[in-house]
């Protein structure tokens, strides 16, 4: 077994699919599956079940990919430490859910070092990976949002991960949608009536999907929903298809939101907590801290 082997291992099921795995490994797809083969072997296990729609990880599977994640994040920090690192460079990293507002902090934290050499990160990301990433230290500081729909298993996570949440603010449910779509000009809207619409969520790609939303309503039956990970295709999707997506109704973020689309209070309720993770006992570094100082500055709870 070998750090390559697990890596593969991780990307598959990251992409849930052999042939977007190999493009993104820039292997062949059969050496990409002799590959898992040749470890499955060696373990004596089976990590993905192959069938005409795919492959999808075993029981065995999502328990090996527990361990992996924590071996390669900790072989990549010793790389990153010792063999890549250029010792005079200041490096730092952050993983967030979809949120403009913590961009922009990032923007002013690294602003303020007057570092000549550096390695910034920002890594916009789905739930389980942000969480993972700050468990890791791959990241000092996580962005993470819970509803009351998973307000318990998120809290849960945190405690198993080793992760102290802060809360920066508590939001209302809102719908985005374009400026021209049928429904623009109400003052609020339900879910019912915005029913013949597709929902744009992001993507979680996670059996415990649910679970990890990072939007409200997580737990809501949509009878039409396109999910992705991108904030432009989402963006396209809601103007060529009259979409809408679940969000804070905060608007004043970014200049293309605020021009192309409008926030409506949706009817039903599911407050949104968001805030910040960061490792138990960490000492977080000075641009660290920095970051930190600058999400406070949206702090309203």
């Amino acid at each position: 077994m070998t750090i390559l082997q697990l890596k593969y291992i991780l990307e598959v099921a990251r992409c849930d699919s052999m042939r977007e795995a190999a493009s993104r490994l820039f292997v062949s797809q059969p050496a990409l599956s002799t590959t898992i083969r040749e470890l499955e072997e060696e373990l004596n296990i089976k990590i993905f079940s192959r069938n005409n729609k795919g492959i999808t990880l075993t029981n065995e599977g999502y328990e090996f990919i527990s361990y992996a994640k924590q071996a390669v994040g900790q072989f990549e920090l010793i790389e990153d430490r010792y063999a890549i690192r250029d010792k005079d460079k200041y490096y730092f990293s952050v993983s967030m859910q979809h949120y403009v507002f913590a961009v922009h902090a990032f923007v002013k934290a690294v602003g303020e070092c007057s570092k000549e050499k550096y390695v910034y990160s920002v890594h916009e990301t789905k739930t389980e990976e942000v969480l993972s990433d700050v468990r890791y230290l791959k990241s000092e500081v996580g962005i993470v949002a819970y509803s009351t729909s998973n307000e318990q298993i998120m809290k849960k996570l945190f405690r198993e991960y080793g992760l102290t949440f802060s809360a920066l603010m508590v939001r209302e449910t809102f719908a985005y949608m374009w400026k021209e779509h049928p429904l623009a000009d109400r003052e609020t809207v339900s879910l019912e009536e915005l029913k013949d619409f597709p929902c744009i969520s992001f993507d979680q790609s996670n059996d415990r999907e649910f679970y990890l939303s990072e939007e409200a309503l997580g737990n809501y039956n949509f009878e039409k929903i396109i999910k992705t990970n991108d904030r432009a295709t989402s963006a396209e999707l809601l103007v060529k298809m009259n979409g809408y997506s679940i969000g804070t109704g905060i608007m004043n973020e970014s200049l293309v939101m605020k021009d192309m689309f409008v926030a409506i209070k949706l009817k039903e309720e599911d407050p949104l907590a968001i805030g910040y993770i960061v490792k138990q006992n960490h000492k977080l570094s000075d641009i660290g801290q920095n970051y930190i100082n600058e999400l406070n500055e949206y702090k309203d709870v």
